[in-house]
Protein backbone atom coordinates (compact mmCIF):
# COMPACT_ATOMS: atom_id res chain seq x y z
CA UNK A 1 0.00 0.00 0.00
CA UNK A 2 1.54 3.12 -0.82
CA UNK A 3 1.55 5.79 1.74
CA UNK A 4 0.27 9.70 1.07
CA UNK A 5 3.16 12.20 1.35
CA UNK A 6 0.27 14.84 2.80
CA UNK A 7 -1.89 14.04 5.40
CA UNK A 8 -5.39 14.08 5.44
CA UNK A 9 -6.27 16.05 8.25
CA UNK A 10 -4.54 18.82 9.93
CA UNK A 11 -5.60 17.58 13.42
CA UNK A 12 -7.20 14.80 15.69
CA UNK A 13 -8.26 14.40 18.69
CA UNK A 14 -7.90 10.92 20.81
CA UNK A 15 -10.22 10.93 23.71
CA UNK A 16 -9.56 8.08 25.64
CA UNK A 17 -8.35 7.48 29.81
CA UNK A 18 -6.19 4.05 28.64
CA UNK A 19 -2.60 5.23 27.61
CA UNK A 20 -1.83 2.84 25.49
CA UNK A 21 -4.74 3.11 23.48
CA UNK A 22 -3.79 6.48 22.96
CA UNK A 23 -0.21 5.59 21.97
CA UNK A 24 -1.58 2.84 19.47
CA UNK A 25 -3.87 5.33 17.94
CA UNK A 26 -1.26 8.22 17.75
CA UNK A 27 1.26 5.80 16.21
CA UNK A 28 -1.05 4.57 13.42
CA UNK A 29 -2.21 8.22 12.41
CA UNK A 30 1.48 9.57 12.37
CA UNK A 31 2.99 6.05 10.83
CA UNK A 32 0.08 6.71 7.75
CA UNK A 33 0.02 10.28 7.56
CA UNK A 34 -3.34 10.65 8.67
CA UNK A 35 -2.86 13.66 10.40
CA UNK A 36 -0.41 16.72 11.15
CA UNK A 37 -1.55 16.65 14.55
CA UNK A 38 -2.78 14.82 17.43
CA UNK A 39 -3.87 15.70 20.51
CA UNK A 40 -3.98 13.10 22.72
CA UNK A 41 -7.14 13.58 25.93
CA UNK A 42 -6.95 11.01 29.02
CA UNK A 43 -10.37 12.61 30.48
CA UNK A 44 -13.68 13.65 28.52
CA UNK A 45 -14.10 16.72 30.34
CA UNK A 46 -10.58 17.67 29.63
CA UNK A 47 -11.62 17.72 26.11
CA UNK A 48 -14.50 19.45 26.50
CA UNK A 49 -12.23 22.49 28.10
CA UNK A 50 -9.89 22.22 24.99
CA UNK A 51 -12.30 22.36 22.51
CA UNK A 52 -14.25 25.38 24.64
CA UNK A 53 -10.78 27.17 24.94
CA UNK A 54 -9.87 26.92 21.24
CA UNK A 55 -13.48 27.60 20.04
CA UNK A 56 -12.24 31.15 18.51
CA UNK A 57 -9.03 29.23 16.47
CA UNK A 58 -10.01 26.64 14.20
CA UNK A 59 -6.66 25.63 13.25
CA UNK A 60 -6.30 24.00 17.20
CA UNK A 61 -9.21 22.51 16.89
CA UNK A 62 -9.56 18.43 15.55
CA UNK A 63 -11.34 17.73 12.49
CA UNK A 64 -11.97 14.12 13.25
CA UNK A 65 -12.57 13.31 16.91
CA UNK A 66 -12.14 9.65 18.18
CA UNK A 67 -14.22 8.68 20.90
CA UNK A 68 -14.18 5.87 24.06
CA UNK A 69 -17.24 5.03 25.74
CA UNK A 70 -16.53 3.61 28.65
CA UNK A 71 -14.01 6.32 30.43
CA UNK A 72 -14.18 6.83 34.40
CA UNK A 73 -16.32 10.45 35.33
CA UNK A 74 -17.37 11.16 32.20
CA UNK A 75 -17.93 8.56 29.65
CA UNK A 76 -18.17 8.84 25.58
CA UNK A 77 -22.26 9.26 26.04
CA UNK A 78 -22.46 12.03 28.23
CA UNK A 79 -19.75 14.31 26.28
CA UNK A 80 -21.93 13.63 23.07
CA UNK A 81 -24.38 15.46 25.53
CA UNK A 82 -21.97 18.48 26.61
CA UNK A 83 -21.24 18.19 23.07
CA UNK A 84 -24.49 19.31 21.34
CA UNK A 85 -24.59 22.52 23.12
CA UNK A 86 -20.67 23.41 22.14
CA UNK A 87 -21.26 25.94 19.85
CA UNK A 88 -22.10 25.42 15.96
CA UNK A 89 -18.25 26.84 15.01
CA UNK A 90 -17.03 23.65 16.78
CA UNK A 91 -19.34 20.77 15.96
CA UNK A 92 -19.88 21.92 12.12
CA UNK A 93 -16.28 21.54 11.61
CA UNK A 94 -15.50 18.25 13.61
CA UNK A 95 -16.66 14.91 12.99
CA UNK A 96 -17.30 12.50 15.91
CA UNK A 97 -16.00 8.53 15.87
CA UNK A 98 -16.71 6.07 18.42
CA UNK A 99 -13.97 4.18 19.41
CA UNK A 100 -14.71 1.33 21.68
CA UNK A 101 -13.86 -2.23 22.61
CA UNK A 102 -17.84 -2.65 23.44
CA UNK A 103 -19.54 -5.15 22.24
CA UNK A 104 -22.62 -4.21 23.51
CA UNK A 105 -25.06 -3.82 20.52
CA UNK A 106 -27.14 -1.10 22.68
CA UNK A 107 -23.95 1.18 22.82
CA UNK A 108 -23.94 0.55 18.71
CA UNK A 109 -27.57 1.57 18.41
CA UNK A 110 -27.11 4.49 20.85
CA UNK A 111 -23.87 5.43 18.41
CA UNK A 112 -25.51 5.23 15.68
CA UNK A 113 -28.52 7.27 16.44
CA UNK A 114 -26.62 10.12 17.86
CA UNK A 115 -26.61 13.01 15.16
CA UNK A 116 -23.15 13.86 16.27
CA UNK A 117 -21.73 10.22 15.59
CA UNK A 118 -20.41 9.34 12.44
CA UNK A 119 -19.59 6.20 12.90
CA UNK A 120 -19.25 3.36 15.38
CA UNK A 121 -15.51 1.92 15.35
CA UNK A 122 -13.84 -1.22 17.62
CA UNK A 123 -10.46 -0.50 18.82
CA UNK A 124 -7.85 -0.92 17.78
CA UNK A 125 -7.49 2.24 15.43
CA UNK A 126 -5.64 0.76 12.33
CA UNK A 127 -4.67 1.68 8.71
CA UNK A 128 -8.28 -0.05 7.14
CA UNK A 129 -10.14 2.31 9.66
CA UNK A 130 -8.66 5.03 9.03
CA UNK A 131 -8.71 4.61 5.14
CA UNK A 132 -12.43 4.88 5.59
CA UNK A 133 -12.79 8.06 7.12
CA UNK A 134 -14.51 10.91 5.34
CA UNK A 135 -12.61 13.62 3.70
CA UNK A 136 -13.63 16.87 4.97
CA UNK A 137 -14.52 19.76 2.34
CA UNK A 138 -10.73 21.86 2.54
CA UNK A 139 -8.93 18.75 3.78
CA UNK A 140 -5.98 17.76 1.74
CA UNK A 141 -5.88 20.43 -0.55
Amino acid sequence: MEQNTTCRYKMVMIIDDNEIDRYVGESVIKMHKFAEAVVNVEAAKDALDYLIAHQDQPDLLPQLIFLDINMPEMNGFEFLEEYKHLPDSIKTNCIVMMLTTSLHEEDKQKAETCEYVYRFLNKPLNPEKLNSMPILPGCNE
